[in-house]
């Protein structure tokens, strides 16, 4: 079997797996968080689909950036957001039901906002991308739509049999994460290393900061709301990414400078994460003091 296809196998189990387990812990009221709050709604929207894609696509145009990297930036940018985030949200003080609603309203949304996206870059914009809105759905259901619901009805149904399979599957999602990540690292090292030229990496690094900006802004007021929608932008789905990659130019390999974008995201989320994980734990002591 290829190789490719077994490493985008291991990662969209653990997708899945993610999602399985974040649907075993969801409630009514995470479901419905974002349709109570329109204007957080409109806000989130903003900063996810229109915004981080604009500014990233002027900036592919304007820069002479490697082709590979100059696509992989644009598919990323109009790729929903990626289920592993809620648990990630969390470390950086950010609110679940929040992340379940985006992660719902983005992932549904998406087999529209996807396929829109790329008839305007194409149109718009000149740039090739294709993509069939029947495999926006696929990837859709199968990774977002159908998992979540299992969870939601295991948990329903079977509360005993969630929470006993709640440990186990969320570690074997991470070890099919890291596994895939490792193996897709070990096999395009050097083809990383050579995609690091023509500010590659300074364009990667200015994707994710972007979001993180653009997402901590339109975010609000609240921390916990800041945290989720600034991780939400700096961190796409890096399967729909790849797909809409290689359908549009079918003979070019995508997966090192996709890796290398992941690479680059964990490390630079990771003084945000720290900073809101700090004012998150001072806040409790700021109300008592009020």
């Amino acid at each position: 079997m290829d190789p490719k296809a077994l490493i985008l196998g291991a990662f969209h189990v653990a997708i899945a797996g993610t999602v399985f387990c974040y649907g075993l812990q969801a409630t009514r009221e995470g479901l419905a968080y974002l349709l109570h709050r329109p204007g957080l709604l409109g806000r989130s929207l903003l900063a996810m689909l229109v915004i981080v894609p604009i500014v990233v696509v002027v900036c592919v145009k304007s820069l002479n950036l490697p082709h590979a990297a100059a696509v992989v930036l644009t598919a990323l940018s109009i790729s929903p957001i990626p289920p592993m985030l809620p648990k990630k949200q969390l470390k950086g003080g950010g609110m679940a039901p929040y992340g379940l609603g985006l992660l719902l309203v983005l992932g549904l949304g998406s087999i529209v906002t996807v396929p829109l996206w790329v008839a305007l870059l194409e149109n718009v914009f000149g740039l090739p991308l294709s993509m069939r809105p029947d495999a926006i759905v696929k990837i859709v259901l199968t990774m977002v739509v159908a998992p979540l619901l299992v969870g939601m009805l295991c948990a329903k149904l079977m509360p005993r049999l969630a929470q006993a399979l709640l440990e186990p599957v969320r570690k074997l999602a991470g070890l099919l994460l890291i596994a895939g990540a490792l193996v897709l690292l070990a096999g395009t090292w050097r083809a990383i290393w050579s995609a690091t030229g023509h500010w590659a990496v300074v364009s990667i690094v200015a994707f994710v900061l972007l979001g993180l900006l653009v997402g901590h802004l339109l975010g609000g007021p609240e921390q916990e709301h800041a945290s989720v929608l600034a991780l939400s932008a700096a961190s796409r789905h890096p399967a729909i990414a790849l797909t809409i990659a290689s359908a549009s130019f079918p003979d070019e390999q995508f997966a090192p400078t996709l890796a290398l974008y992941l690479i680059v995201c964990t490390v630079v989320v990771i003084p945000y994460v720290k900073w809101q994980r700090q004012r998150s734990a001072h806040v409790p002591d700021h109300i008592q003091a009020n």
